[in-house]
């Protein structure tokens, strides 16, 4: 069999988004399950677009999600010569020729076909044919250069995803492949590229179906082989709406700021669309292992941010406490929070990790040890009452000699609350509140063990 050889060739003309993230994983995937290649390709011949930032953050994104490439990244705009060489191998085998139709020409040619309620086209004018002769050139009109795409018959594929595809070539014109400036276009330049690059099967969005004709049609004209194609349906968002900007993440590494772990956003990507039975959560090397083309989805996927939080919480809760501490420390920094100010950052997120479902909520939670904590008026009017203070007092001399583990420090609470006749919450609530600044935290007795028992000593004494 013929060696798997993918690529993803995006345009430098903004973020990485998630429709793209999806074919890239796709791509790569394909490639690693059969021992081919995964070939990054910069389709940057928008000039006016294109940005070495954009190219940046595409290739920030790549890596944060581990998606290597093995070889690459090509740029487009770095092969002009070959892509002109090829086409003066066109011109001279008679598959392309110049056309002196004016703009003014083709906006009157389209008007009548309107009119005429036509498919608006190009009717082939300068086109070669046997027995036609074509006028003089106009001295004073650049010419584009036209593909001369087979009149008779039908371009077919069968198409990885959609299955079998049949366009009329009587439905295609005449595609140009260089601009009156000599700048080859994006369809010819594709072609090109898949050929010498040796692509075997390109994974895309099905966006590009209508493009796939015109570019077997080149790709024979060539010589060359033609490739499997998959056509990846479109993404939805939660609304049903087609995924946009305002949808929430305009680009792939706006989930790394928001707090997703890429190993969460890699298994949710790879359920858009695609699915291995009922599994829902997978690692990525067994990804790779079960990944085909045959159970991707012909119908649009949609985009869950429930899902995708719930995925997220499972990979925290998956991570040793060291790791996931790892993470958050950088956000904390970030703040100007200093850890070393405080307990263990590792039991910190270890005692939050099952409240939080991103890094960032994580972050948000455990900063209370590492900051002066301030009660708000509010919190302590509701449950710092006359009540229970005295077993607060009671409290804070029993923790200065209590042992300083988690049961005993919970002995020491229910011994507490006995004593003073009231029920757990009365005591708990103002402790809660009085130590973190907050009424909701994880078992009281482990928040204790985790700020110390001087820091403990002093929350309670500043405010009794």
């Amino acid at each position: 069999m013929k060696p798997v050889r993918t690529r993803f060739a995006p345009s430098p003309t903004g973020f990485l988004h998630i429709g793209g993230a999806r074919t890239a994983l796709f791509s790569w995937a394909y490639a690693r399950r059969h021992g081919g290649v995964f070939v990054l390709r910069i389709e940057d011949t928008d000039v006016a677009r294109s940005t070495p930032e954009a190219v940046q953050a595409i290739i920030d994104g790549m890596n944060w999600l581990e998606l290597t490439h093995d070889e690459g990244p090509f740029y487009q705009m770095q092969r002009m010569d070959r892509y002109k060489a090829v086409i003066q191998e066109m011109l001279a085998a008679g598959t392309a020729y110049y056309c002196y139709t004016t703009r003014e020409e083709l906006d009157a040619l389209r008007a009548e076909q309107e009119a005429r309620k036509e498919k608006p086209r190009y009717d082939g004018r300068w086109r070669p044919e046997a027995g036609k002769t074509l006028p003089t050139p106009p001295a004073d009109v650049p010419p584009v250069i036209r593909f001369k795409n087979p009149r008779d018959g039908v371009v077919a594929w069968d198409d990885a995803v959609k299955g079998r595809i049949e366009i009329a070539n009587g439905e295609l014109d005449d595609l140009i492949i260089a601009r009156a400036d000599g700048t080859p276009t994006y369809n010819f330049c594709v072609c090109v590229d898949d050929w010498d690059m040796g692509i075997s099967h390109v994974i895309r969005g099905d966006d590009h179906v209508n493009n796939t004709p015109r570019q077997i049609n080149i790709l024979k004209a060539l010589g060359a082989e033609v490739p499997t194609y998959a056509h990846l349906s479109m993404i939805l968002g939660d609304d049903g709406a087609k995924l946009s900007k305002r949808h929430g993440a305009v680009s792939v590494m706006q989930y790394d700021e928001d707090g997703f772990l890429p190993e969460a956003v890699i298994n949710y990507l790879a359920r858009l669309g695609w699915s291995h039975g009922d599994d829902e959560i997978f690692s990525r090397q067994q990804f790779v292992e079960w990944f085909d083309l045959d159970h991707i989805t012909a119908s649009a996927a949609q985009f869950n941010t429930e899902k995708l939080l719930w995925l997220n919480q499972h990979y925290m809760k998956q991570l040793p406490a060291a790791e996931l501490a790892a993470r958050v420390a950088p956000r904390l920094a970030a703040r100007g929070v200093d850890v070393s100010a405080g307990p263990s950052l590792e039991k910190a997120v270890a005692l939050y990790v099952d409240r939080c479902n991103t890094l960032n909520l994580l972050a948000d939670a455990v900063e209370t040890f590492y900051v002066a904590v301030a009660p708000s008026a509010e919190l302590l009017a509701q449950h710092l009452t006359e009540e229970a203070k005295p077993a607060i007092a009671d409290f804070a001399a029993g923790i200065a000699t209590v042992a300083w583990e988690i049961p005993a420090i919970a002995a020491l609470i229910k011994e507490t609350v006995g004593k003073h006749g009231l029920k757990m919450p009365k005591l708990a609530m103002p402790l809660r509140v009085l130590l973190t600044g907050q009424a909701q935290t994880p078992s009281v007795d482990a928040v204790v063990e985790l700020i110390g028992r001087e820091g403990v000593l002093a929350a309670l004494q500043k405010n009794l």
